[in-house]
């Protein structure tokens, strides 16, 4: 089948889930990705990839998000999304010219939009989904504003034909078909083996806003070396390494360090889980995020701390209790991409079939119809 594969741009974890797909899917369909922002700088590369608009976060002076600035940069990406625009038109001009004819959305508004405009069968595959199609598993101080961000995402992508969800904690759908998987592991994450150092890796989805001085502050007082990436620094200053992005040694660090600092983000969770490395998870002012921080804690695998006030205690405290943390972790880990995997696969050949237009009846030749009495 023809198929466009949306992917929300803003981080990197859901091109990091999307390339865990890719090559199977690549293997037996005419895959075209549609992606903005960070996710088309992953994916370009390496696929056949559309540059289309793309809705995220802006940032204020003390590392926060900023809502004057977010609602105002966002106005008009909102207002093409909802009322149409250049950028509706020009993913509709090439889901036409592409003859697409099945959608699969990781959290990207545009495609979802245009797919139900041209009555294309979809497929969401994202964390996201575990808020909005999922039974509410929220704690008391994050229900109200799971609920309204669960209903916003609902407004905003629809109730697709199929729903699948990849999730480092297990939940249970409230529609039929919701089916929750595993983190997605991709092969470079498979083939490397775990070991125990003696650095602190950390990584930060913003880190040109979120670095802020009061973080390098209680890096610098630990006692031991920081590998450190998504900042716009580069070298060595005291026990702190800023590095340059990089897939294939970011994930040589993460197999390889004591533990994790970062913001809250479902796929980095999964794979540090995988490597058995405890999460001190400093989440964005965002549900998800935070939820997730949570749900750390409550699974036992590390612990939460705010980004915005983090204090060379805070880590402490996490590394005190690193083995505690680590034993934990043998209960949680898995690896979902082989089920997600064959799951999409049967998914799209459930939505093909069902587009295949019922053949009518046809007569013996030579016969005539009886007439009606």
């Amino acid at each position: 089948m023809r198929i466009a594969y949306g992917v929300m741009g803003y981080g990197r974890g859901h091109a990091m889930r999307t390339l865990s797909v890719l090559p199977s899917l690549t293997a037996e369909h005419e895959v075209t990705v549609f992606a903005g922002g960070d996710a088309f700088d992953v994916l370009a590369p390496l696929y056949p990839t559309v540059r289309i608009p793309t809705i995220g976060y802006r940032y204020n002076k003390a590392g926060g998000h900023s809502v004057t600035r977010t609602v105002g940069e966002n106005v008009a990406p909102m207002a093409d999304l909802l009322f149409g625009g250049h950028g509706t038109e020009q993913v509709e001009r090439e889901f036409r010219s592409r003859d697409i004819q099945l959608v699969i959305s990781d959290s990207e508004a545009w495609t979802h939009r245009i797919a139900q405009k041209l009555k294309l069968p979809r497929i969401s595959f994202d964390h996201v989904g575990i808020i909005a199609y999922c039974k509410p598993h929220f704690p008391p101080d994050l229900w109200l504003s799971g609920m309204r961000d669960a209903m916003g995402y609902r407004q905003l992508m629809g109730i697709p034909e199929r729903i699948l969800i990849a999730s480092f904690y297990p939940a249970e759908g409230a529609y039929p078909g919701v089916k929750v998987v595993g983190p997605m592991l991709r092969d470079e994450v498979k083939r490397l083996k775990p070991t125990d150092g003696d650095f602190l890796l950390c990584y930060f989805n913003k880190g040109e806003h979120q670095y802020r001085a009061h973080i390098d502050r209680a890096l610098r007082l630990l006692d031991c070396p920081v590998v450190i990436y998504g900042t716009p620094h580069r070298g060595t200053v005291d026990n702190l390494d800023f590095r340059a992005p990089s897939n294939e040694w970011f994930l040589r660090d993460l197999a390889s360090c004591k533990a994790v600092l970062s913001t809250a983000g479902n796929q980095l969770i999964g794979e540090a889980m995988h490597f058995g490395k405890p999460f001190l998870a400093a989440p964005e002012d965002a549900f998800e995020q935070r939820l997730n921080a949570h749900m750390i804690e409550r699974m036992g695998i590390g612990m939460r701390a705010d980004l915005k006030r983090l204090t060379p205690s805070d880590v402490d405290r996490f590394l005190t209790h690193h083995a505690q943390y680590r034993s934990h972790m043998r209960d949680h880990a898995g690896d979902g991409r082989a089920e997600a995997t064959a799951t999409l696969h049967r998914y799209i050949a459930e939505l093909g079939a069902a587009r295949q237009p019922t053949p009518r009846a046809r007569r013996p030749l030579g016969l005539k119809p009886r007439p009606a009495t």
